[in-house]
C-alpha cells in the first residue's frame, strides 16, 4: 500500500519541480525587461525559445528523451531520477563543447543509433545496475547536447538556449517516467505491454534513422 501512495505521488512531485524549473528558468527574461534592457531581453528570449523548441522539433530528440524516461521508470529506485539526471547532465556538457566551437565525430550516427538502443531496452525491458544506466544515456546525451548546442542561433543567449533545450528535455523525460509510472497504479500487465509494443516502435524508427530512411 506504501509503495501505491508513494507510486501515486511522482506525477504531483513531477509537476512541481517543472512549474519550479520554469519559474526559474524565466526570472532572469522577466527582470531584464523590466529594468528595460531590450536588447539583452530580445536575445534572452530568442534564446530560450529556440533552445526550448529545437528538441521539440526533431523526432529522433523527441524519442530518445521520451525514452530516457520510460526507461528510468522501468528501473526504478534511484534510477528514476539519477537517469534523467545523467542525460541532462551529460547534454548540458555536449552542448557547451558545441558553443565553444569543439566538433564531436559523428553526432548524426550517435542520435540515431540512441533511439535504436533506447528502443531495445524498452522492448526487452533490459535492467541494468543505475550505473550503467547512468552511463548509457550520459553517453548518448553528449551527441543530443552538441547537436543542440551546434543550431544555436547567432543573436540568442547562450544561457537561454541552454536553459530551453534543459526544460523541454526534462519534460520530454518527465513524460516518459509518467508513462512508466502507471505501472504503480495497478496497470502494470497493461503497461508492460505498452512499454514493449512503444520500444520496439521506436527501435524501429531508430533503425530507419540510422539507415538514412528518415
Amino acid at each position: 500500500m506504501s509503495n501505491r501512495i508513494h507510486a501515486s505521488r511522482r506525477p504531483a512531485r513531477l509537476a512541481l519541480s517543472s512549474a519550479i524549473g520554469a519559474s526559474v528558468l524565466l526570472a532572469p527574461a522577466l527582470a531584464a525587461a523590466h529594468t528595460g534592457h531590450a536588447a539583452a531581453a530580445g536575445a534572452y528570449a530568442t534564446g530560450f525559445f529556440s533552445g526550448f523548441l529545437h528538441p521539440l522539433g526533431g523526432l529522433d530528440h523527441l524519442l530518445a528523451m521520451v525514452a530516457v524516461g520510460l526507461f528510468a521508470a522501468i528501473l526504478g529506485g534511484r534510477a528514476l531520477w539519477l537517469v534523467p539526471a545523467a542525460f541532462l547532465g551529460t547534454m548540458v556538457a555536449g552542448g557547451l563543447l558545441a558553443l565553444a566551437g569543439i566538433t564531436l565525430p559523428f553526432v548524426e550516427l550517435g542520435i540515431a543509433l540512441s533511439v535504436l538502443v533506447l528502443g531495445l531496452a524498452l522492448a526487452f525491458r533490459i535492467r541494468l545496475a543505475t550505473l550503467g544506466a547512468m552511463a548509457l544515456v550520459g553517453f548518448f546525451a553528449l551527441f543530443h547536447g552538441h547537436a543542440h548546442g551546434a543550431e544555436m542561433p547567432a543573436a540568442a543567449s547562450s544561457l537561454a538556449y541552454v536553459g530551453g533545450f534543459l526544460l523541454a528535455t526534462a519534460l520530454l523525460h518527465g513524460a516518459g517516467m509518467l508513462v512508466g509510472g502507471l505501472a504503480g497504479l495497478g496497470v502494470s500487465r497493461h503497461v508492460v505491454h505498452a512499454h514493449r509494443v512503444g520500444g520496439t516502435a521506436i527501435a524501429v524508427l531508430g533503425a530507419f534513422m540510422l539507415a538514412g530512411m528518415i
